[in-house]
Parts: structure tokens; C-alpha cells; sequence
């Protein structure tokens, strides 16, 4: 069986991997200028298997010495002597799959060196006329260890050392996590791990700041996928249209690698076509994924930290602005954590499947708060024959919101009603469809959604009624909306808070070759059009 896996490590049945030597040539220039430098990216962003492959690629010039903290506990941190030893026997074990020879190899080994001096020594002896480049994967693991600080304390120190050509040491040093090291004595700090010397209550100097910014994009590009299709196609002797194909993936995942690999493997594995309505299949199972690590991961750090929830919050669901400055904790972190990417200066939500399953997260948390509305018995005739029936979800919305409307909610924000509708639609779609929020058109003012149902698609836009001209240019972005996605339909949800709105029948009204359905809400719903 072929597997489609295209972050995965290397077995012996056929893989359809992304082209990413141009990233490897990007890094392999950081390491020929000497450079020290830490590869921070969110979870399953790919990192391990960059090194993996970058081990390979330097393979010619360069002794490698890939190592990993992954299944260290404390007691390899208990002390330097213990996490020395535990380094050298790491660094001897990488060098069996390099081309060095047995006995520089077994030189590694040294039952001397009981402290970070004595292991520096022995740096200095081993690097003398060798071209060593140190990769180790998942630091994260001590990133919260003293013991960890000194190390990385002393290889700063012989790396200015050796640029006065006064000590010799690793060529280059790799560290790849999800946190940045510059920052790792802070942390420690605020979190009360570390208690900092008097001089570093004036200036905590980090012990990695000698390290080169790591600027190589690691997300699959559109023409980086293509490379992989292109690849499939050929091993199966198919026809696909591979531009297409490549474009839909990207517009969900923005090339985010595990999201890449599970849509293929959807792909591949279950729905056997390759075309954009399969893509959006798999987006589909992909979104609904109970057991998926990256998603459980992403529910766990939204609970665990108040600020990142606040920020995804606000960005997604109420359409707020944020600046984009790594300078603020939160976005920091949410950077890292892969949440989040930069966009004209603005937060923006990394990826659509992100988009989804924060949406899906933030509604969950809400549901738990209300309970003033439910999609009725009404349910089925909604999806008969397996397609959504857009037009009666709103018009059934409306009619209900008197239900909801009540004296002692009289005051509804603009942002309880998106979420109210929100929670009223997420158990309509019920895993068979999915709806995304576009972060990248929302504002304060208004919300896009996407919403996928089997083979359509529809587009939606949320807003208040602020007048007749405003009004007028929400339809205007709601049909340039429309084209972007070369659909031909729209529709269009107001919430009118005016104390004597006018009475508005839900009405389809002709632009060109679109129509817009537009249904307005209020608390004078008339009796009669209650279910």
C-alpha cells in the first residue's frame, strides 16, 4: 500500500514528499556563514522532519550530530555532570549514522568531564579541525531547566570565544522547538523557576542571543504542494488537475505541513479523487477530527492561557483588529504556537482549518452558557436530500429570534449576536458541513462566513443595521464576495436594533447575474411568522 505522508519519516513503502530543497539551500547558507540560530515553529509544523532531511543535505561538507531531548527526564537535568554524560553518550550514538570514523567517534566519549568547564575542554579538543554541526530537536523538553540555561550559557560563551579566534567549537548549532530560546531566562523568571542574579534584575541577558534570526518560511507554498502532486500523478498514472488541486489545499491549510498531509491522506486513502470538491471533503473530516493531536493541543493551550483565548477571541469571533507585535506575550506565543501569522501589520488567523476549529471551540464554550435555542424539529426538512437549505435556515432564525429577543437581553451586542447565530447553525451542518469565519474581510462591523455543505457552498454575511448607506455597502462587499468565489448567490443576515425598525420580508433581490437573500431581525417579529 502507498503511503501519502509528506512531513513523515522515512520507511521503506513509497512516500510523496514536498520539494523543500529550496528551504534546505536557505539553511545551509545559515550554516556555512557560521551561524547559531533556533528554528521556533508550532506543533507538527515540520520541524523534526527539516532536520531529518537537513542532516542528509549537509551530509558532504559537514560532520552532523542530530540529537534529540525527547524522552529526557530530570534526572539527566539533575546537574551538569549527569546532563554532560547525557549529552556525549546522545552525541556518540548520532555520530554511528554519520561517516566519521570509529575512533574520533569513540573520542566523543569522556568519563572526565564532571562539569560544564570539563565539558567545554572537551568541546574545544574535538572541534579543533573538524567541521561539527550540533542539531538538537525538541528542546522544549529542558526549556524549563537551570541546568539546560548553563549549557546554553556555556556555547554562547565559546561561540564569542571563537570569534576572536580564541577557542574552537561547533560550526553551527541547530535548536528546534516551539519556544524561543532568546526569550528562555524570562520565562523562567516570570514563572519563578530561576531566581536571577543582581544583575539580572537590570538586564536579564538571555543565553541564546548570539543566535541569527531564522527567517526560511517552512509552509508548503502552492508551487511546494504541486511539487508533491506532481509526484503522485505519476506513480498512479492519473490526470488531475494539479494547479487546482494545489490551490484548493492551500486556500484551507495556508500551507500549514500536517494539515497538508492529513487532506493527501484523506485524499488518497479514502475518497480516491483528486479535484477541489474532494479537498473540501477532506477539510471536512479533516475539521471533525476527534483523536487529532494538533487540535487537542490547540483546545489545551486556549484553556491553560486567558490572554491567547482573549486575542484568537477577538480576532475571530468579534473582528477586531490587533496590531501584530511580538512585543505583546500573546501574540507572541500565539505566533508560536502556529495560531496566528502577520497580515499588513494585522493578527490574522493562520489557516481556514484553524479558522473552523476555533469557531467550533469558542461556540462550544458558549453552548455551555445558553440554552435559548436549539434547531427544532424542523431539522430534517432543512437538509432533505442531502443538501442545505440556506434560505430556510435564516427565514427560520428569524422567526425565532422573538424567543430569544427577550426584555432581560434587550441589549444584545453586536458580538452576542454573531455568536447567537453561531450556536444556531453549528448543530444544523452536524458534521456534515462546516463554516468558516473569514478573518481576513471580518471587522468589528461585520462577519463573512463560508459555509460548505456537501458540493456547496454559501456566503454569508453577518451585520447590524447602522442605515440605509451602510447597508447598501455590505451588499456591494457581499458581491464582490460572491465573485471571489465565483458563486452566484449570497446571502445577507442584519440585526436591526432600532427602537420602531421597519418591517422587512426576507427577499431575494437580482444584482446583474447574483442574487442576494436578505433577512432582517428585530424584536417586533410578527406573531404570525413564529414556528
Amino acid at each position: 500500500m502507498k503511503k501519502f505522508n509528506v512531513t513523515g519519516t522515512c520507511i521503506p513503502e513509497k512516500h510523496y514528499m514536498v520539494d523543500i530543497t529550496n528551504k534546505l539551500m536557505q539553511i545551509k547558507e545559515m550554516v556555512d556563514d557560521e551561524a547559531y540560530f533556533t528554528i521556533n515553529r508550532g506543533r507538527q509544523y515540520g520541524k523534526t522532519t527539516t532536520l531529518s532531511r537537513l542532516r542528509h543535505f549537509l551530509a558532504d561538507e559537514y560532520t552532523v550530530i542530530a540529537i534529540s531531548f525527547e524522552g529526557l527526564d530530570e534526572e539527566e537535568f539533575a546537574n551538569a555532570k549527569k546532563f554532560s554524560q547525557t549529552f556525549l553518550k546522545r552525541v556518540y550514538r548520532a555520530l554511528g549514522f554519520s561517516n566519521l570514523n570509529e575512533k574520533k567517534r569513540e573520542a566523543w566519549k569522556n568519563e572526565a568531564v564532571v562539569d560544564f568547564e570539563s565539558l567545554s575542554e572537551h568541546i574545544t579538543e574535538m572541534c579543533e579541525n573538524n567541521k561539527y554541526v550540533l542539531m538538537i530537536d525538541e528542546v522544549d523538553k529542558a526549556s524549563n531547566n537551570r541546568v539546560f540555561l548553563g549549557f546554553l550559557s556555556k556555547l554562547r560563551e565559546k561561540f564569542l570565544a571563537r570569534a576572536d579566534e580564541m577557542d574552537f567549537t561547533f560550526h553551527s548549532v541547530i535548536l528546534a522547538g516551539v519556544y524561543d530560546i532568546k526569550n528562555i531566562k524570562l520565562k523562567m523568571i516570570n514563572e519563578g523557576l530561576h531566581e536571577p542574579l543582581a544583575v539580572e534584575r537590570r538586564m536579564y541577558n538571555s543565553p541564546w542571543n548570539i543566535a541569527s534570526d531564522f527567517k526560511v518560511d517552512m509552509s508548503f507554498s502552492i508551487e511546494d504542494i504541486k511539487t508533491m502532486l506532481t509526484d503522485y500523478e505519476a506513480v498512479h498514472q492519473m490526470e488531475m488537475d494539479i494547479t487546482k488541486v494545489a490551490t484548493e489545499i492551500h486556500f484551507y491549510t495556508n500551507g500549514y505541513p500536517v494539515l497538508v498531509s492529513r487532506i493527501c491522506k484523506y485524499l488518497d486513502e479514502s475518497l480516491k479523487n483528486w479535484n477541489q470538491l474532494s479537498v473540501r471533503e477532506a477539510v471536512r473530516l479533516l475539521v471533525n477530527e476527534i483523536e487529532n493531536p494538533l487540535f487537542r493541543g490547540l483546545s489545551q493551550n486556549l484553556e491553560a492561557n486567558t490572554e491567547v483565548y482573549k486575542l484568537l477571541y477577538d480576532v475571530l469571533i468579534l473582528g477586531l483588529r490587533r496590531s501584530f507585535s511580538t512585543d505583546n506575550p500573546a501574540v507572541d506565543l500565539a505566533y508560536r504556537y502556529g495560531y496566528i501569522k502577520e497580515v499588513r501589520g494585522r493578527v490574522q488567523i493562520n489557516n481556514r482549518v484553524f479558522e473552523v476549529r476555533m469557531a467550533d471551540y469558542f461556540i462550544s464554550k458558549d453552548e455551555l452558557k445558553r440554552s435559548d435555542i436549539s434547531s427544532g424539529s424542523w431539522f430534517a426538512d432543512m437538509t432533505r436530500g442531502g443538501r442545505f437549505n440556506m434560505e430556510m435556515c435564516l427565514e427560520r432564525f428569524r422567526a425565532h429570534w422573538k424567543e430569544i429577543y427577550t426584555e432581560k437581553e434587550s441589549r444584545f451586542t453586536e458580538n452576542q449576536c454573531r455568536m447567537i447565530f453561531l450556536t444556531y447553525l453549528k448543530p444544523l451542518l452536524n458534521g456534515v458541513g462546516f463554516a468558516h469565519i473569514e478573518t481576513a474581510l471580518a471587522d468589528d462591523r461585520r462577519m463573512d462566513l463560508v459555509i460548505t455543505y456537501g458540493t456547496e457552498r454559501f456566503i454569508l454575511e453577518l451585520k447590524t443595521w447602522k442605515g440605509d448607506a451602510y447597508n447598501q455597502e455590505g451588499v456591494e462587499q457581499l458581491l464582490g464576495y460572491v465573485d471571489n468565489y465565483n458563486e452566484n448567490k449570497g446571502y445577507l443576515l442584519t440585526f436591526d436594533f432600532r427602537k420602531k425598525p421597519e418591517q422587512h420580508k426576507p427577499v431575494w433581490t437580482v444584482y446583474g447575474n447574483r442574487e442576494i437573500f436578505e433577512v432582517r431581525v428585530n424584536k417586533n417579529v410578527e406573531e404570525g411568522e413564529r414556528s
